[in-house]
This record gives structure tokens, sequence and C-alpha cells, in this order.
């Protein structure tokens, strides 16, 4: 651009000198020059001015071009040259190369995705410091923005983690493609042979790859939430299924279609007060509510029971009447996660059946309907009018929204579980009548959480948790029925935390300080109850 403006200098000098030869005076170059760079400038001494007419058009060009210059060229080349180099350097001193020193017992994440984002609320929920390792610049400062807790530096650096302090870090977490993974455990190994590395791994055959490379542990997050959308499943019979462990307490979800629960508050039921049964919540159409003598059951409702494998056998004895274990659950989708939670359900007796649109993914072994789900003939023959329940895997949530809302509409009792690959989009799921929703994310981030071992957390359904939190000062030497938690926040407590052990609480009994409590609720009763117990 500068060349192009000694160019018009250069032309408009020669033009001068033609345009006063023509008026018979003579200029030197020097003087042309002098005269151009007068003009463009606007200062117009005057000492030099033309007499023709053309002279004063030439001289009102030469004007306007030198304002041009003056007022479009000058500014850009001051801000992208001396501004916009000063400001980068600023905005690249925001971003930290290293952790705050004396950092420690902090989780080290490599960037910033579904689950890893789902693990930073997590951390910052719990109290946890955490720090994302980003290599890009623009990266960085766009997600220290956004409030994460960043540090630049190349993934494939040993320095890098050096600067993380992963020798005092809990845990680093990897989620990046699997050889990426791969190098990043190796190199977290060169400076740390005893901080936990936990990686996630798209393809089974990256599992002893990454555990060679170091990884402490190996997430499939495929698998993971495939077999958790097979533990939802509750439709096939009446019994209690197990969902998740803590120590010797099962969580447990039971159909209430089929029993003589349906249409009946809980009180009216005389199982509310059953000294044997523990139940926690109903659950429905994506809402939890905790337990009341109040609350009246639908066919679509599931009760979420707590209690050892003994008090879930009772309440199988009381309930459970007609059990049928040979209807077939349909699977829509035949790729990972729809493989896993296929297999799942074949290890409790169940029968699947997968529906697959690609030939290729067809595999022996198991029973498949090739053909589009959206088709009522495909589904048909895949036996939906016989179905316990049908669960939605594929990894497009527009699909899945569609094949929900479809399958709602030709069996309004079926029950149907899906998957949601972005959050947004799980209350669209419910609304179009999903019983239950489980996401990448929330999986992913509480089996990662989970293998810290600090305060486990069970994902019941998206936005549904069974958490750990220590007895509130405002708790403590209180019972339960006075303290009336549920009512005043809507969590319910499950049970009572005491040196590791998981015990059903007695409602009259005094809580005590050094004990924790394990409580079952959404997203919104816990804030309710960490805003309201805080301290």
């Amino acid at each position: 651009m500068l060349l192009v403006v000694v160019l018009i200098v250069v032309v408009y000098s020669a033009l001068f000198q033609y345009l006063m030869s023509v008026e018979g005076r003579e200029y030197s170059w020097s003087t042309s020059v002098y005269w151009t760079l007068v003009t463009m400038s606007t200062l117009g001494y005057g000492d030099i001015v033309f007499d023709s007419e053309m002279g004063h058009v030439f001289t009102s060009v030469v004007l306007v071009s030198g304002v041009t210059v003056i007022l479009v060229l000058l500014p850009f080349l001051i801000i992208q040259f001396i501004v916009r180099p000063f400001l980068d350097r600023l905005e690249a001193a925001r971003v930290p190369r290293r952790v705050r020193e004396g950092m420690e017992d902090h989780i080290v994440m490599t960037g910033l995705d579904v689950v890893t984002d789902a693990l930073c609320q997590l951390a910052k929920h719990e109290g946890a410091r955490y720090v994302l390792l980003v290599p890009e610049l623009t990266e960085a400062l766009r997600l220290q923005n956004s409030g994460y807790e960043v540090m630049l530096g190349d993934l494939d650096d040993p320095e890098t983690y050096r600067r993380a302090r992963v020798d005092k870090a809990s845990m680093v977490v990897t989620t990046r493609p699997d050889t990426t993974n791969t190098n990043v455990a190796f190199t977290v190994r060169e400076i740390s042979p005893h901080v936990a590395v936990v990686a996630t791994a798209n393809a089974g055959a990256s599992v002893p790859i990454l555990e060679l490379a170091g990884c402490t542990e190996v997430v499939q997050l495929g698998k993971n939430l495939g077999q958790a959308l097979a533990q939802r499943v509750v439709g096939v019979d009446t019994r209690s299924h197990v969902i998740g462990e803590f120590g010797d307490l099962c969580i447990a979800e039971a159909n209430v279609r089929g029993t003589p629960l349906a249409g009946q508050t809980l009180a009216e039921t005389g199982v509310y007060d059953h000294p044997d049964l523990n139940i926690l919540g109903v659950r429905e159409k994506g809402a939890f509510s905790v337990a009341s003598p109040d609350a009246r059951l639908t066919s679509r409702s599931i009760l979420v029971l707590a209690g050892s494998v003994q008090q879930l056998s009772k309440y199988d004895a009381i309930l459970a009447e007609d059990t049928t274990l040979d209807r077939p659950v349909l699977v829509i989708g035949g790729g990972r996660v729809g493989r896993a939670a296929a297999e799942s359900l074949e290890e409790v007796g169940i029968h699947p059946v997968i529906v697959e649109k690609r030939p290729e993914r067809v595999q022996p072994g198991r029973t498949y309907v090739v053909g589009d789900a959206a088709d009522i003939n495909v589904l048909e023959r895949a036996g939906l009018r016989d179905a316990a329940a049908v669960l939605v895997t594929t990894h497009e949530d527009d699909v899945n929204v569609y094949l929900t809302l479809y399958l709602r509409k030709l069996e309004p009792d079926l029950q149907v579980i899906a998957r949601a690959t972005r959050e947004r989009n799980v209350t669209t799921l419910h609304r179009a009548g999903a019983d239950a929703v489980l996401s990448y994310a929330s999986i992913g981030a509480s089996t990662i959480w989970n293998i810290l071992g600090w305060r486990p957390r069970l994902v019941v359904a998206e936005g549904i948790d069974v958490f750990r939190a220590p007895v509130p000062r405002a708790l403590r030497g209180r019972t339960l029925n006075d303290a009336n938690v549920g009512a005043r926040t809507g969590c319910e407590v499950v049970a009572l935390v005491r040196e590791g052990r998981f015990q059903i609480p007695d409602q009259n009994e005094l809580l005590p300080s050094n004990a924790e409590l394990l409580l079952i609720g959404e997203e919104a009763a816990e804030q309710r109850f960490v805003d309201r117990y805080a301290g």
C-alpha cells in the first residue's frame, strides 16, 4: 500500500509538470513532488497554483485523493502495525502459561468438549479446582472470556505439563482422538509416574494401547452410555431394576404400569409407609418429585427406590406379579451405543431387536431389522406392537426427537428412552415424549468424576442425580422428619454415610456432624439444597 502511495505521488508529479508546461511554466522534479505532497496533505500553501481550468480540476483530484489517503490508509497502517500488535500482546499476556504456584489436587483437562464442559461445571459445583490446556491462543482467550480456567500450551510438549503441575494434580483427563490421547498419556508419564490419567477411547482396539501408554483408566463413552440406557429399561416387567450402587445400597427403578399402583396415590397403595420399602420419589416425563403420600401414580410413572438387595427383593415379592421377560426391546441405531445397549440387555435375559438403516453395520449373533425406523412397516417387522420399550440411540438429536415423537404417537404407553448429544435438546426430547434421556456429557462427566473417588454421583436421568453432601450445620442434631428436606428443597435423603457405609436413615434419628447425606434430586433442587444449607 505504501508503494501505491509512492506511485500516486510520482504520477501526480509528472502530470503537474505536464500541465504546468502547457501553461508555459517549467518546474523541477523536487518542486513537483513538493506541490503534490502539500496538496495531498491539504496544507495548500498557495505558493504554486494553476491558472487554467484543467489545472484546477487536477488540483481537486489530487486534494480528494490525499484526503482519502489520510482518512483511510494512515489509520489503517497505525491500527494494523502499531495498535493491533500492542493489543494482541496485552491479550496474550492475559492467558496464563502456567498454573498458580502452590496449586495442588486440581484436575488437568486437554481442551473443551461436551464431556469436559460438564466436568468443569461439576468441578465448580463441588468446589474442585481444574485447568483446561489449550494450544491455540484465540481459543484460549475465548474460553477465558467465557469463565473457564485455561492455560496456554501444546499438548505434546512435556513442558506444558510441568507448568500445569501434573505431578501435584489429582487427575489428568484427555478426551481427544485416541491417537492424541495416547500421546498425551505418554507425555504425562514423563513428568509424573503416579498421577491418575483418564482417557476416552472411541475404538475398543485403542484400550490396551492407551493403557500401555500409561492411562490409569480408559473410558469408552459409547459403551457406558449404551449400558446406562439399557439399565433404564423397566418396561419389560414390574420388578425393580438396579441402576447404580453405593456400597451395599442399591438405587433402583420400578415400572408402575402392570401393577395395582397405577391410578392411586402412594398413600392409597399402602407402599409409602411399608417398613421394608424405601420409595425415594417418582420420575415421570423427565421430571422427578420426592415421594409424598398424595403423589398420584400413572401408567407412565417410574418409582425410584433405595435399599439392599434383600429389601428390593421384598418389593418384587409384594408387587412384581406379572413378570414377562419374553417381550422384546427395540434398539434404534446399530452404532457403538446401540450395540452396547443390546449387549447389556442380553446379559439380563432381555431380547433386543436392533433397527439399523445401514446394512454394513449388521453383525452376526443378534436380531437385526434393516430399514428406516421412520417407516411404520420396519417398526412392525421389528415387533413394535409387542415391544416392552424402545431405546433411541442415534447420534443425531434431530432424528431422535423425530423418532421419539413418532413412537409416542404410535404407542402412547410405550416406554421410550432416548439419547441426547447436546444439552439443549434434553427438554425437547422430554416434550417429544421420552420417559428418560441420557447424554454423553452427563454419563461421561459422572463416570470420570467417580474415578476421583471424592463424592461419587449417579445419573438417574438427564438432570436427575444421586449425590453426596456433608451434613449441613443447620441440620446437625435434628431429625429428618423435623428438617423436612424434601418439601423445602426438592431433594430426598437416600442414605446416611458413616465411615464409608451407606445406611437407610431412621427419620427420627438425630443427624450427626461427622457424616454425609446421600441425596437425590433435579439440578434445581440440588442448587436449592446448597443455597439453603450452605455453610
